[in-house]
Parts: C-alpha cells; structure tokens; sequence
C-alpha cells in the first residue's frame, strides 16, 4: 500500500513528546566546514519518508548522484517518518541526512539545533539562493537561520470529478464558499435509508487534506501575530471559515459524515474516497495527479484554486514542501550537503524529480526547463504556487505544536461540543501560547 504523509502532523501528545526528546538531546558539536574544493568521500546515510512508487523515483537520482560523485556512497533509508528521525536524533543516532515532509518541523530543528545551519556551506560554494521559489526560502529558515533546502514543493487546490458535475448540472468548479456549499448539496446522494452514499464535499476538519492550515488562504486567516503569539482568536477570518464548515456539518449531520467516512478507504491507498466517486469534491495537492494516474487512470477529473470567501483572493492557495538538512550527528556532513546540493540546486535532477513524483519544481530555472512535464492539471497547481495571494503556515521554535492545538480545537467545534465560538477561538488562543512557550 503507498503511503505519503506529505501534510500529516503528529498529535498533539505526539508533538510533545517530540518537544521533550529534543530537549535532552546531547549539545551539538561546534560545526567545522572544509575549504573550499577540498575533495569529498566516503559513505553517506539518507533518510527519507518516500515508499514504494515514490521511493524508486528517489532511488533513480540518487544512482544520477553516485554515478557523478564515485567516491561518495549513498545508504537511503526509505518510510522514516519525523518522528523517527527526531527520536533518533535525540538519542544521538540518526541519518546524516533527513528528508521531512513537513515544512512545520523546520522552527524546531533550527532552534534546537537538530539539523545544523546550512549558512557555511551555501557561503562557502557560493549557492545562489535567489534561483530558489521565494517562499521555500521562507520555510527553510527560521530567526536567521537555514538549516534546510527545499525538495521540491506542494500546493493546495481542488479535485472535481467531471462526471458527477455533469450529472448533477454543474457546468464548472465553484469559486467561492457559497458556490462550494450550493454544489455540495447538489452533488450529494443518499441511500434509501437516509445514509450518505456520495458526499459532495466532507467538510470535516480531520479528513484527508482538510487541515485548518490548508482552507486558512481561503479566507486570508493568519495564524501568528508580529509578536509571535496566536492570532486565531483576533483574526475575524478564522471565524469565517469556522462558522462556514460547521453550517455545511451541520447540513449533513455530523454523525452522518462520521458513518460515511469510517467506510472510506485509506488516503494514499487505491481505495481514495475521491478516486472511488465517494467524495465529489477534494482538497488536495499537485501530488495527487500522479496517484490519480496510477490508481484511477479512468476518472475524469478537473483541477482548480480552493474557492475563496473573497473573489479578489481566488486563484492563491496553501503552499508547502518536503525539506531536506544535515543532522547535528552526522558523520560525514560534507558527503552530506553534496547530495543535498544535487537534490536542491541542481535544475536536471529537479526536473527529473518534479516529473516521476509530480511535486512541483522550487528552482527558477526547473520550472522554466522545457524538459518538465506540464499537463494542463499540472500547471493549474504551479499557477496557484506562483499566485500572490498564495501562502504557508509561518515556522515556530515549537514546531507544529501550535497548529495541533487548533486542530484539537477546530474538531470539538465541528462535533457540536464548543458553544460559543468566539468563547473557543479566545480559548484557543490561550492554549496555543502556552503550548508555544513550552515548546519555544
């Protein structure tokens, strides 16, 4: 079965534990470069979350590196995920390189020092960060610090199935929430007994891709304020988008959606709810495309941006990417951060990259090579990473801890159980800081 976790995040308990582990790890070793074109060997170990399709495309440019770096030998270990490697780091072990399939993680590996700062080897071989995508030059940094390169990116739009459109009398995909909620009933059918048979959208908050970072660009939400505390609780758009899903849950019954979504199948399996023509409309990333095309090659499908609350915001969307550093405990950093190099800078392998796993190119010159593969559908995606209004979850030293929390929150609200909503944000905004402080 594939397995991708590109945007999933561990629980807050998770997340804490992951907190605590960093703590008591061992202080870094003063970090020491070599001159410059000092020659590079030796044995380099990779870690990666990457399995089955996905990690073959992996393997191929890693024979690309060693067939032009002979003297360095690369050991990949593929289905690691963050944890893994945050646990292992902690106990002084762990890959020489992490690849993470969560940009979220990159304030609490700068802070603590898990990954080391890139800074001295991106000076040292003159690294041109400019031909880099200017937001994964945002999330491969924190307080000043780099401590990752951007492995290609993802960007968040919308799957439509063409057929259940049609049949339904909808001509295209909706632009704004209202239209959203007006083709989710439309398009939703129910068995002779009342249950669900197609859902036009499952609005649930704990769905799939339905995280509350990634319907934040919808409504312009901001999570953090200048002074790095939460926003959720001042910012009038995140009660836009909550008082938005909560009446569309409540059209179809929470524990109607609960029923229905227990008999779906598994996200990065063959039995997707949206592959199966389960789930009419899906949030979900460029990556999609390419699971799409091998597991469900007869659908017909459309793309486009994640309706909007505001038309002058339509066509941006939830921009994110899997990152890639140096572990403070490796062994051979310098073998290290050429691969890294090859993987990041290198516009050929990029291509190649962007190609086989359908992620989306993060250098200048990639994404303007003739040789990537842009399908229709595909550009869709690149269009919504390039569009302005487009944006990420800002990094933290507490890393995903505060993201969790509102996660925790925003599922009580769509299950009936929070009351007062501007009563829960207040609250939220609470537990967020004191979770940020912990962790910070």
């Amino acid at each position: 079965m594939p397995i991708r976790i590109s945007a999933a995040r561990p629980s807050v308990v998770a997340a804490a534990a992951l907190l605590l582990t960093a703590a008591c790890t061992p202080v870094a070793k003063e970090q020491k470069i070599a001159d410059p074109g000092a020659a590079v060997s030796g044995t380099v170990e990779l870690w990666h979350f990457f399995t089955e399709r996905e990690a073959a495309a992996i393997d191929a440019v890693i024979k690309d590196f060693t067939a032009t770096h002979p003297n360095i030998k690369v050991t990949v270990k593929a289905g690691q995920d963050d944890a893994k490697m945050t646990q292992a780091i902690g106990a002084g072990n762990g890959p020489d390189i992490g690849l993470s399939y969560s940009t979220d993680i990159v304030g609490k590996f700068c802070s603590s020092g898990a990954w080391v700062d890139l800074s001295p080897y991106v000076k040292r071989d003159n690294v041109d960060l400019n031909q880099l995508n200017a937001t994964t030059r945002q999330y491969t940094e924190f307080a000043g610090k780099r401590c990752a390169m951007p492995f290609l990116a993802d960007a968040y739009g919308m799957f439509y199935n063409k057929d259940l459109f049609a049949k339904a009398g909808i001509a295209g995909p909706p632009k704004s929430l209202d239209e959203l909620t007006d083709a989710a009933k439309r398009l939703t059918v129910k068995n002779p007994d009342g249950s669900l048979k197609t859902v036009g959208f499952l609005p649930l908050f704990d769905f799939y891709e339905n995280a509350a970072a990634h319907l934040a660009p919808a409504v312009g939400a901001t999570w953090l304020s200048a002074d790095g505390t939460s926003a959720v609780g001042d910012d009038p758009a995140w009660k836009t988008l909550l008082t938005w899903q909560k009446n569309l849950v409540d059209w179809y019954g929470y524990d109607n959606l609960r029923k229905f979504r227990a008999g779906l199948g598994d996200e990065f399996s063959a039995d997707n709810a949206f592959q199966k023509g389960k789930v009419a409309i899906n949030i979900d990333a460029e990556y999609r495309l390419a699971f799409v095309k091998d597991q469900a090659p007869g659908l017909k499908y459309g793309v486009a941006p994640i309706p909007t609350s505001d038309p002058a915001r339509y066509g941006g969307g939830y921009v994110t990417g899997n990152i890639v550093g140096i572990s403070k405990n490796a062994k051979n950093p310098e073998a290290a951060w050429e691969l890294i190099k090859f993987l990041t800078t290198n516009d050929a392998t990029i291509v190649k990259l962007a190609n086989s796993l359908k992620n989306l190119p993060t250098t200048v010159g990639a994404i303007r090579d003739p040789g990537l593969q842009v399908e229709p559908e595909f550009k869709t995606f690149m269009d919504i990473f390039a569009n302005p209004n487009s944006s990420t979850s800002p990094p933290a030293a507490s890393g995903p801890a505060y993201q969790d929390t509102f996660a925790t929150f925003a599922t009580g609200w769509q299950s009936g159980k929070v009351a007062d909503l501007d009563a829960g944000l207040a609250d939220a905004d609470k537990q967020i800081n004191s979770v940020m402080t912990l962790g910070g």
